[in-house]
């Protein structure tokens, strides 16, 4: 009998409610490519669904890549660090390289992939303030969300921005060189022994439990979707151009054909395939007519019941919705559990 790989699993519990009850802490690196020049900005409006010419220096924007059919090629962070210099937090700093390349035309933009000379610890939880404040030369409590800087851990220069992949109102990111980060794991496992905060070790947690609580995506779950149908048109700059805008403004007038639900199973050990795993995903059925596939499924310890997105067709599921999915008992919901 197939058994919940997360519910009974005492250490993934004991690091996912680290984070939702005091502070939890890890390495999340994600790959860095810096965008520097005259026409850094520039290039990056052409990119990016949100305006980037009004982030002031110090502060960071969420935004959506498309391609020209308005696909979401992938989703990045967008740091100003300087007037011309920006660094973009994707997971595929390599295929974002080859897609400026494509597009900067005779802009005045260099973009180099620098991920190997940083080391990003993100430490998040109610007691994330606490903690960094312990760590830190300046304290951090004016620092807003989305915002960073500068800042000094012992003989360390870091940057600490506010934010984090884990839907919690209190999160910090610390950047630091690569060749310092044995210490700053020394300096964060010192302080957690005054706080109680925990490492956090498992990738399912930092990726999927956290994340999907919070109603958050993974790069993966966004594949051949577009941002209309994954709730993600908020900030979108119809007033500018960007590559795919023409493809997104035919799906705005014309209705998005899909979106994006959250779902229940309270059955413990339920097996269904999902998308986020590499399978089609499990088939969603209506009065015997496939609506949707299955795109995520875990476990949520806050909620102690599984949860997941179901990339359905537009309409045909309404939150309270009861469905069979693989022969177990579904209630359709909002996409945040939190």
């Amino acid at each position: 009998m197939y058994k919940n790989v997360y519910k009974y699993d005492e250490m993934k519990r004991q690091e996912h409610m680290a984070v939702r009850e005091n502070v939890g802490w890890y390495l999340w690196t994600h790959q860095i490519v810096a965008v520097n020049g005259a026409d850094a900005c520039a290039l990056l409006e052409k990119l990016c669904t949100r305006r980037i010419a009004n982030l002031p220096v110090g502060k960071e924007r969420y935004t959506t890549l498309l391609n020209e059919q308005g696909e979401i090629i992938d989703d990045v962070v967008v740091f100003r660090l300087e007037e011309n210099y920006y660094w973009v937090s994707t997971l595929f700093a390599t295929d974002l390289l080859r897609w400026i390349g494509q597009n900067k035309g005779t802009l005045q933009v260099s973009a180099e992939n620098i991920t190997s000379q940083y080391h990003m610890y993100a430490v998040q939880g109610p007691g994330s303030r606490k903690m960094v404040n312990l760590l830190t030369d300046e304290p951090v409590d004016d620092l807003a969300f989305f915002s960073f800087a500068r800042n000094q851990i012992g003989d360390m220069p870091v940057m600490i921005n506010r934010a984090g992949f884990t839907g919690e109102k209190l999160g910090y990111e610390i950047y630091v060189a690569a060749e310092k980060a044995e210490e700053m794991e020394a300096a964060l496992h010192r302080v957690s022994e005054q706080t109680g905060a925990i490492e956090v070790t498992e990738f399912q947690i930092m990726a999927w439990t956290l994340p999907t609580e919070a109603g958050f995506y993974y790069m993966r779950d966004l594949r051949h979707t577009n941002p209309l149908e994954v709730g993600l048109e908020k900030g979108i700059g119809w007033d500018k151009d960007f590559i795919g805008k023409e493809a997104l403004q035919k799906i705005l007038d014309e209705g998005a054909a899909r979106e994006m639900v959250g779902f229940t199973v309270e059955e413990p050990d339920a097996y269904i395939q999902s998308h986020h795993l590499g399978s089609p995903g499990q088939a969603v059925f209506v009065d015997g007519q496939e609506v949707g596939r299955v795109w995520k499924f875990v476990y949520s310890y806050v909620k102690e019941t599984n949860i997941g997105y179901i990339l359905a067709r537009k309409g045909a599921l309404k939150e309270g919705d009861r469905v069979c999915i693989h022969g177990y008992e579904a209630v359709i919901t909002g996409k945040s559990f939190l």
